[in-house]
């Protein structure tokens, strides 16, 4: 669309990964724009370096600290990588999150993630509701409508109304434009010894319990499935965890 002001925001490990990424693929030179690039920028007399002729990239702690900058650019487009850290927007304690939101208001924008929502549904509701907060309505409205989802029509209805907004992308779809490493999986026979098998059936059992101290309701199902990991993992890999749960 031959559009240029384009913004993307990622964790700050993925800033070269990005700007390398853009130069080999697409041919598009970017702008990494962090501390030492902004004072840079300053000095020379920019008013706004965030106003750059090549794509911006940042991260989000540096995006949320320069905001009154960033709100002063009048973007095409903003990208978000690894977005799932907005899900839970909808919180006052996620301050970044927030703070992207509030500037990035009216600004047309795509979200990027790999990571499936984990806790709650609410997470979709924080996702969508940064592209769209008109699109659910206010929490208590889907609270009451799609917190528990009982009926296939419930489910169906919630498809419907994601569909315009959300798209997921298959590996299957994009081997037309990338070569894919041919993944070549090797089982590996396993036995534990009568002591990893005694302190497996342990941990399940503790976590069986109706009632756990150590662990809130609210966290009980996603940290059994982590001390599951780690317990198939090694004896090594779960002792600081239940060290950790000794000690509450």
């Amino acid at each position: 669309e031959r559009k240029r002001k384009i913004l993307i925001i990622v964790p700050s490990s993925l800033r070269k990964q990005w700007k390398q990424e853009l130069l080999d693929k697409f041919f598009l030179p970017s702008y990494i724009l962090e501390a030492r690039t902004f004072n840079v920028a300053i000095k020379r007399g920019k008013k706004n370096p965030f106003d750059h002729k090549d794509i911006v990239i940042c991260s989000y702690h540096f995006a949320r600290n320069k905001a009154e900058f960033l709100v002063g650019v009048k973007w095409d487009l903003v990208i978000i990588d690894e977005a799932h850290r907005l899900r839970n927007v909808y919180k006052p304690s996620n301050k970044i999150a927030r703070t992207l939101k509030g500037v990035l208001d009216g600004t047309p924008k795509i979200l990027l993630t790999a990571t499936p929502l984990q806790n709650s549904l609410l997470e979709l509701y924080g996702l969508v509701g940064f592209i769209d907060e008109y699109a659910f309505g206010d929490m208590k409205s889907f609270r009451t409508q799609y917190t528990r989802l009982t009926n296939n029509d419930t489910y169906a209805e919630l498809k419907a109304r994601l569909a315009p907004i959300c798209m997921r992308t298959l590996r299957r779809q994009v081997l037309e434009y990338i070569k894919y490493t041919n993944r070549i999986p090797i089982t590996q026979e396993f036995i534990p010894t009568p002591e990893e098998e005694s302190l497996y059936e342990m941990v399940s059992d503790y976590l069986r319990r109706e009632n756990l101290q150590a662990l809130p309701a609210s966290q009980r199902t996603l940290m059994t499935l982590v001390l599951r990991k780690l317990l198939a993992s090694s004896t090594f890999a779960i002792a600081g965890a239940l060290d950790s749960l000794v000690r509450k």
